[in-house]
């Protein structure tokens, strides 16, 4: 209608469609169903597709038409939910009495207009310039009726000329004044060539004395159009295998069923309670709904928006609870909304219909709603988590300022709680951010900081880090809240604040600080942990703490699987924040045994799981390992980018910030430039010592800080630094003895005694998995032997020996300084060093002959081997004495190194 321009009729009258073969003469209480459809065509376009399988209807209303024609009065009533056609079987009747030669006179009600008195008459009137104007509406009754009949006089002189149909669309809209005229009319023109078309939407007008005249009349027909069913709905939009997806989201609407095949394909197919995405909120099927909400009634706007809120707890007692309406209104309203195909069962049947509604509507509005709601779930009993969704969604959409009552925010603590239980800690984390936002309360706001501190730590360490230093900033939080912030600040390496909290004072003089035990559990305690605990929100800082003490511990090689294993769990979590931590530990533990390359890979993996690659002190832990490991591997340029940095200010708050220091000293010791090495090392010390956490064998600084010393010429105070170190505690561990003794070997100017301090340090080294450590000790200990004259091929064999396991490490720059001229890359032939190695020995060696002849290719000598390998010196000389035979060597200088590969068997430390 609209104006009443429409395409040019076609041919209309076809076969009856069998499933809407039902013309009407009924009345009001019984009107069949006829049929469904809004009216589309096949593609979906135009008004032919609004008559899409409405053969019976427009049969029924052709045949009114007919009757008019003939001689007789008619009235149609047309009604059907929002959506599903009226005004385009209405725009097609008026095409076809316009082609027979009929006076149309037409009008539409809306809202804007219905309290505007003969607003609808007026559109009717101006239809046609041959029928009078009505009174005024203010005019007295005995004038009003006097108008009334002259309307009706001049409708049926026009009549005596040409039939005159009248076609109100939207008639719930009309005004009380413009009803009365129709009224009249339908009383008053039985035997004029009239036909009255009226079109409203059930459960929404305020005219029900209309529809009751109307069918009082002789000739009256009332029809019925309703949704389509899912096979209608298939062939209506053209795609056979979207039929049942459709119908399930539309409910057979029409108007949707057109406006959400429009969508792009991706959106319309899948679960009918798919997520909605931007596409489907936004686009012409959300608009479609708003607009059938909007036009099925006064209430149900309303009833629609509690629907949204409610969800998948909508039902009618809880819109009428939440809404504060009568019973029957919100029965009014739900069943406008269900005929229309927005709801089954008082929910929406898809997200984007629901999405759409919550939308339309200002975020205050919306806001205090679903507050109201998580009061009314509440009551009812339903799980806190649901009632912390109502209170988030109360959140998202109203953004002002409001807070939270005690009882809301421990709905949002046991929510978060019951998620975590279900592993669904991001959410979790929603809901206790924002808790803490709507928080009054300073003793919750510090319990909420603490469970967030260590659930962001999952996600996201940057985050972390900034809850953990607003608590510290602030008033210093007590209670129940100490045990696991300390807990946490020791798992991220913060020694400081963890004293400081547990003594509520500055750390006192060194050594003392109370936070020792738990700062290092010994290997023996970190294993058991690993063993007994399950990795979960709880039972990581433990678990971080245990893996950070096994990879300090005497015994490296163990956490290297289980920091592999803790990475894989991380992973299966979706735990970027824990896969960071844990491929960080990971590439400390093969640092420590070596494996340089391996060690970078995991730390860059460790930065790349990172989300913020910002305002974060963890990142310098990984950073760390990359700096040592390149410098090690001789790559000095990736190291210097590494390093060239800007700091935060907090970064030496912790370990994070020492453990940079020292991969930037012994880079600038590495460059020559022990001055500047020397500052690092000594700021780490003053740094420990004032934690009161002087650990040697976490950062040896001293035997950092005495190499430094002895390159600027002052052997004194390195040893100085040596000797202290050798008195702590820590020097019982064979790596901080090895690193201790190595660097008093050299400030010692007693060459006998400069080999028997590194042939120590090689054995404890050699004992702590230090295998680059070892490897420089070795080094020094061929050049000391040579330099004593008594075994010169004892010495050389010692060097080449470190030479290569220096190059199996790939540690570059080690291997520079161990034999400057020996190449790195493989031979011209392609074969390398192993390679080389093998070919010596083409015979294979038993396993026995393989630990003796390695041990003596290091250096050893037969009673030294015979101790290590609980042998008799017999036995060893026997050995040896094949294993010359078998190479076709003549002496010990002569073993080839890589022995292994020739071997039955590797020789394990």
């Amino acid at each position: 209608m609209r104006g009443w321009c429409a395409p040019s009729p076609g041919p209309l009258r076809t076969p009856p469609d069998p499933l809407f073969r039902s013309r009407s003469t009924t009345p009001v209480g019984g009107p069949p169903r006829v049929g469904a459809g809004l009216g589309v065509d096949d593609s979906m376009t135009g008004v032919g597709m609004n008559l899409f399988g409405r053969t019976a209807v427009m049969t029924a209303m052709e045949e009114a038409l007919a009757d008019c024609l003939a001689g007789g009065f008619g009235s149609v009533l047309v009604e059907g939910p929002a959506g599903c056609g009226k005004s385009a079987v209405v725009d097609a009747l008026v095409d076809r009495a316009r082609a027979a030669g009929a006076v149309v006179l037409g009008a539409v009600g809306s809202v804007a207009e219905q309290e505007v008195p003969l607003g609808v008459l007026r559109q009717l009137v101006g239809s046609d310039q041959a029928v009078a104007q009505p009174v005024p509406a203010r005019a007295a009754d005995a004038a009003r009726v006097e108008a009334m009949q002259a309307f009706c006089t001049r409708l049926r002189e026009l009549a005596e000329t040409a039939a005159v149909v009248l076609c109100v669309d939207d008639a719930q809209y009309a005004d009380d004044v413009s009803v009365q005229y129709l009224q009249y009319l339908a009383r008053h023109s039985r035997s004029a060539r009239v036909l009255l078309v009226v079109a409203l939407t059930p459960h929404t007008t305020r005219h029900p004395r209309l529809a009751t005249e109307l069918m009082r009349q002789p000739g009256s027909r009332r029809l019925r159009l309703d949704c389509l069913s899912p096979a209608e709905t298939a062939a209506a939009a053209g795609q056979p295998e979207s039929g049942a997806y459709l119908h399930a989201v539309t409910g057979g609407n029409p108007l949707l069923v057109r406006c959400l095949s429009a969508e792009p394909a991706g959106v319309r197919d899948g679960d009918p309670a798919g997520e909605v995405t931007s596409t489907v909120s936004t686009g012409p099927f959300a608009q479609a709904v708003t607009g059938c909400v909007q036009r099925s009634g006064p209430v149900a706007p309303e009833v629609a928006l509690a629907a949204a809120v409610l969800d998948e707890y909508s039902t009618p007692e809880r819109i009428h609870r939440l809404l504060d309406l009568a019973p029957a209104a919100v029965h009014s309203g739900l069943a406008a909304l269900e005929a229309a195909g927005l709801l089954a069962d008082a929910r929406f049947r898809h997200p984007a219909a629901r999405t759409a509604v919550e939308d339309a509507v200002s975020g205050a509005s919306r806001g205090a709603l679903h507050r109201r709601a998580a009061w009314l779930l509440r009551l009812d009993g339903v799980t806190v988590t649901a009632v912390a969704d109502q209170l988030l969604a109360a959140a998202e959409a109203d953004t002002t300022a409001w807070q939270a009552s005690r009882a809301d925010v421990e709905v949002l603590r046991e929510a978060a709680e019951e998620l975590l239980a279900r592993d669904e800690a991001r959410q979790a984390v929603r809901l206790l951010e924002h808790a803490l936002e709507v928080c009054g309360d300073e003793r919750q706001r510090d319990a909420i900081r603490v469970r967030l501190a260590r659930l962001t730590w999952r996600f996201s360490p940057a985050a972390a880090e900034r809850h953990l230093t607003a608590l510290l900033d602030g008033p210093q939080p007590g209670g129940e809240h100490v045990q696991p912030l300390v807990q946490l600040l020791l798992a991220q390496g913060r020694v400081p604040d963890a004293g400081r909290l547990m003594t509520g004072r500055e750390p006192a003089e060194a050594g003392t600080s109370p936070v020792g035990p738990a700062f290092d559990l010994g290997a023996a305690a970190a294993e058991r942990l690993l063993q007994d605990t399950q990795l979960t929100e709880a039972t990581v800082e433990p678990i971080t703490q245990a893996l950070r003490s096994l990879v300090h511990s005497d015994h490296p090689e163990r956490a290297v699987p289980w920091s592999r294993t803790l990475l894989q769990q991380a992973g299966r979590r979706d735990a970027p924040g824990w896969s960071a931590v844990f491929a960080y530990l990971h590439a400390e533990a093969l640092l420590r045994v070596g494996d340089l390359r391996g060690a970078c890979a995991h730390a860059q993996a460790a930065l790349e799981h990172l989300p913020e690659k910002t305002g974060c002190t963890f990142r310098f832990a990984p950073t760390a390992v990359l700096v040592r490991a390149r410098t090690l591997m001789g790559e000095s340029t990736k190291a210097a980018r590494l390093i060239d940095q800007p700091l935060p200010h907090d970064l030496f708050r912790g370990l994070y910030g020492l453990g940079f220091l020292r991969a930037r000293g012994l880079y600038l010791l590495n460059c020559h430039q022990p001055q500047a090495a020397l500052a690092d090392f000594l700021e780490i010390g003053r740094l420990m010592e004032e934690w009161g956490v002087d650990r040697p064998a976490f950062f040896p600084w001293r035997t950092d800080a005495a190499e430094a010393l002895v390159r600027l010429g002052r052997p004194q105070q390195a040893e100085e630094l040596v000797l202290r170190q050798l008195e702590l505690p820590d020097a019982r561990r064979p790596w901080v003895r090895g690193l201790s003794l190595r660097s008093r070997a050299l400030v010692t100017a007693s060459v006998r005694q400069r080999v028997s301090l590194l042939t120590q340090a090689v054995d404890e080294l050699h004992r702590s998995g230090d295998r680059l450590e070892a490897a420089r000790a070795m080094a020094e200990l061929g050049q000391a032997t040579q330099s004593e004259g008594t075994a010169p091929a004892k010495g050389s064999s010692m060097i080449r020996t470190a030479w290569h396991l220096a190059k199996e490490c790939e540690a570059g720059a080690l291997c520079r300084e161990i034999l400057p001229d020996a190449p790195l890359a493989d031979g011209a032939d392609g074969r390398t060093a192993r390679d080389v190695g093998a070919a010596k020995s083409p015979t294979r060696l038993s396993s026995s002959e393989q630990r003796v002849a390695t041990l003596a290719a290091q250096g050893l000598t037969n009673r030294e081997i015979s101790a290590k390998l609980y042998l008799t010196v017999s036995t060893v000389e026997q050995h040896l004495t094949r294993v010359y035979r078998k190479l076709r060597i003549s002496c010990r200088g002569e073993l080839p190194v890589d022995l292994a590969l020739g071997s039955e068997q590797t020789v394990s430390w």
